[in-house]
């Protein structure tokens, strides 16, 4: 696998959604993985998120480990040769993904 995506969640499913949407399109002809690791959040967003996007990676965590502890955890579970932390926030260009591993591997990010 070239590519785990890393994304922690508090409190944020409409941002998430997006960012996974864009994620989707990013990836397209990439062999990757997303993971997102949830700190307690209380706006249903294990459900939400799940159900429109079964094929990633859920981590609900009972209590709020706090940003760096959750990215840690799920680092630690990726099988990508290349790991990247996306905050929910972000949305990617299409061909960002694309661009970054297969045309400028040797690049520094």
């Amino acid at each position: 696998m070239k590519l785990s995506v890393v994304i922690v969640n508090y409190n944020v499913k409409y941002y998430l959604e997006q960012c996974l949407c864009s994620l989707y399109r990013a990836i397209d002809n990439l062999s990757a993985e997303i993971l997102v690791v949830d700190n307690a959040s209380m706006d249903d967003s294990e459900a939400y998120i799940t159900e429109r996007f079964p094929n990633i990676t859920y981590i609900y965590n009972k209590e709020n480990l706090g940003f760096a502890r959750a990215n840690n955890q799920v680092i630690r579970e990726s099988k990508g040769e290349y790991v990247l932390l996306l905050n929910p926030d972000t949305v990617l260009s299409r061909q960002y993904l694309l661009w970054m591993l297969i045309l400028k591997p040797g690049l520094p990010v």
